[in-house]
């Protein structure tokens, strides 16, 4: 019976809670398969463009039953082996993942432990696109896959982006969910206040041309 009282009293403690509405649900869902194998090397005639801070931003807001929280890594380097148009072309990234932040200073020491990217273990995590084809989900210009390595899992996501070229610099912006748990990353928060599975991704890089 006092097993029984407590999960009456959480149920309903959960229905008083008023309910945050998801990040996730107005934005496109990367798809996620098993790892791709990698795809041939770049042309020789590709043109390095380089991923920084200074130009780039990788951005994530996470949420629960109650609220949201908006997220950043703040160290990161990349290439763009940019072939003469984006389908020829390539994007390597690598992240620092114990520069996470989140707008609480709490929880972004929490997102350090083992309940979420367990920086100690897993220090860096990578992405190498595999394709880039044309036209893309929600006016995107390009459908962008490539092999995501975070937490130890290293899974092959899909997501649509908007890819310009201009004199000197490679854009590629791109905002869309993805599902943590894919990536291992299960912890559910409290039982009155759970983590939702899905987490917003936005991507705004900016490759400048080396000198």
């Amino acid at each position: 019976m006092t097993s029984l009282r407590v999960t009456m009293i959480v149920l309903f403690g959960l229905l008083l809670i008023p309910a945050c509405s998801n990040p996730a649900s107005d934005q496109p869902k990367a798809t996620t398969s098993e790892a791709a194998p990698p795809s041939s090397p770049p042309s020789a005639q590709g043109e390095k463009y380089l991923v920084t801070p200074d130009n780039s931003k990788i951005e994530f807001v996470g949420s629960k039953v109650t609220g949201s929280h908006n997220g950043s890594f703040g160290k990161f380097s990349g290439t763009i082996n940019f072939a003469g148009q984006p389908e020829k072309s390539s994007v390597a990234i690598t992240i620092d993942m114990n520069s996470v932040s989140a707008n609480d200073p709490k929880l972004t020491e929490h997102l350090k432990t083992a309940d979420f990217f367990d920086v100690a273990k897993y220090p860096q995590a990578t992405f190498e696109s595999t394709e880039i084809k044309p036209g893309g989900d929600k006016g995107a210009t390009h459908t962008v896959t490539g092999n995501l390595q975070m937490h130890g899992v290293t899974k092959s996501i899909t997501f649509p982006a908007t890819i310009v070229v201009s004199p000197g610099a490679v854009t590629l912006d791109s905002t869309f969910s993805i599902n943590r748990k894919d990536f291992g990353i299960s912890y559910a928060g409290a039982a009155d206040n759970l983590i939702r599975d899905e987490v917003v991704l936005t991507l705004k890089v900016r490759g400048m041309k080396s000198s």
